[in-house]
């Protein structure tokens, strides 16, 4: 029987399946002991994080007045790390060819009815202009597994051409990469073509039920899929990005896995993950979210959010248009620091005026509005949208961003390169109302820049933003 052990890099023995069972069998028998949850709670308002098992009793906390506790802990936890900045980014599906037969995912080989894509480099092109032309400045790349029709090479021939694209004032700053688990050596090749963060969701760590739902294909190795971020950091990636997709299986387990692998990552590397995805199944062309019996309810997803930001402080938490804007709304003031916005998940739709009706796409979208809307509502409710790639091209990234980070020294660069490059997508791309609301609020918020030195060069780019320069970072 395999030992539990975050240093290991064995995935039966960093993401322990007796120990997760230990782990929710302790945390259900002291959800409603108010001494073990004070605890806890203490050890929280140090704001330097939780273990996997002290975050699950806090998960199961079912004493109503700690709840609220946990929620304003998670609220204040969120702004002494982040501030008021969501960072906006938007998904490019470059393929849907794959070779997995993941139950949970239309791509899957069987699936005769989805429309193949693949994009070519000319087709990216103009994928990445009508991007640029909405104000992004940030794309995760997604495609499906597929040696044949998506070979690394393809991948490293997208991200070279995305880079070279400038029209007008556009530009793609940092292009993160979704793709498969492979191999060091690939890794390194990511790294060396410039990524941003290296994307992996788990699914789902129950290894029994991972197996199950990935019935074949390479996808089935649960090891090798669970070992992959020890293979990017080895092979030179800064940031990684974790996720599970909840409803796959039991809540709880997922949370306890989740937090463990972000343990193991900075028990081995001194960097846990870069960022958290919380995406929640959805429906798609031949999935019914409604045939996984693990699905969860909003207030639920709400405190898995606030357990998250409370146990892994630093990690960026991501929450795509998977969830309609009153959720998103929510779990915002909870933890979530990045948000998709104007998002399309089929291949090739963001050069056609309306989301193309060929039944490419991945997951139906909950929260339809454009960026613009989002960058209005985002303001609206006194957050900053920003649209800042600053500390990855400034080398800012892995332990050196963490350190910042981690010592809530973060919000010196990035509050005024929030209010920098909002200030660049009001002046391109903003409608005129979403434009007014943003020149008071960069105003207001220009005086919260607490150095004065960075506020004054701040005040200076702004006015040079306005005279047509551009790209200024600290």
């Amino acid at each position: 029987m395999a030992i539990y052990n975050p240093k290991s890099k064995t995935a039966e023995e960093f993401i322990n399946h007796e120990e997760i069972l230990d782990t929710l069998d302790y945390a259900e028998k002291n959800k409603s002991n108010a001494e073990v949850i004070d605890k806890v709670l203490e050890k929280a308002r140090l704001k330097k994080g939780l273990t996997h098992r002290e975050a699950a009793i806090l998960l199961d906390c079912d004493i109503p007045e700690k709840n609220a506790e946990i929620f304003a802990l998670a609220e204040q936890i969120k702004k002494d790390y982040y501030g008021n900045r969501i960072v906006l980014f938007a998904p490019l599906y470059l393929s849907n060819y794959c070779v997995n037969s993941c139950v949970y995912c239309p791509y899957h080989i069987k699936n005769k009815n989805i429309s193949r894509k693949k994009l070519t480099q000319e087709e990216i092109r103009r994928e990445v202009i009508a991007l640029q032309d909405m104000g992004h400045k940030r794309l995760a790349l997604e495609t499906g597994e597929d040696p044949v029709h998506n070979p690394i090479e393809y991948v490293l021939e997208s991200i070279e051409t995305i880079y070279g694209i400038k029209h007008r004032n556009g530009a793609i700053r940092r292009v993160n990469v979704n793709i498969a688990a492979t191999t060091v050596e690939n890794y390194r090749r990511l790294r060396d073509a410039g990524i941003g963060t290296y994307i992996l969701f788990q699914e789902t760590y129950h290894k029994e039920s991972y197996l199950k739902l990935h019935p074949a294909g390479p996808k089935h190795d649960y090891d090798y899929h669970t070992e992959a971020m020890d293979r990017a950091m080895e092979g030179g990636i800064d940031d990684v990005g974790c996720g599970v997709l909840f409803g796959l299986e039991l809540y709880r387990y997922e949370f306890a896995g989740l937090l463990m692998h972000a343990e193991h990552l900075e028990a081995v590397y001194g960097v846990g993950p870069h960022t958290i995805s919380v995406p929640r199944i959805r429906r798609a062309d031949d999935i019914d979210p409604s045939t996984f019996d693990n699905g969860i309810d909003d207030d639920t997803f709400a405190k898995i959010v606030a357990c998250i930001r409370i146990a892994v402080p630093y990690t960026g938490m991501i929450v795509s248009t998977r969830e309609s804007r009153k959720v998103r709304e929510r779990v915002l003031h909870l933890g979530v620091s990045q948000i998709s916005g104007g998002s399309r998940t089929s291949v090739g739709g963001y050069a056609e005026e309306e989301e193309p009706e060929d039944n490419s796409a991945q997951f139906d979208v909950s929260d339809t509005r454009t960026l613009d809307q989002i960058v209005n509502w985002l303001m609206k409710m006194d957050y900053i949208p920003s649209f800042c790639t600053a500390c990855y091209r400034e080398g800012r990234t892995g332990d050196r961003f963490m350190a910042l980070c981690k010592n809530m020294q973060i919000l010196n660069c990035c509050h005024p390169n929030a209010l920098m490059t909002l200030k660049e997508y009001l002046g391109d791309y903003a409608s005129e109302d979403t434009r007014n609301v943003g020149l008071k609020l960069i105003e207001k918020e220009l005086l919260n820049v607490p150095n004065e030195k960075v506020r004054n060069i701040c005040a200076e780019n702004l006015m040079k933003i306005s005279e047509g320069s551009r790209d200024f970072r600290f």
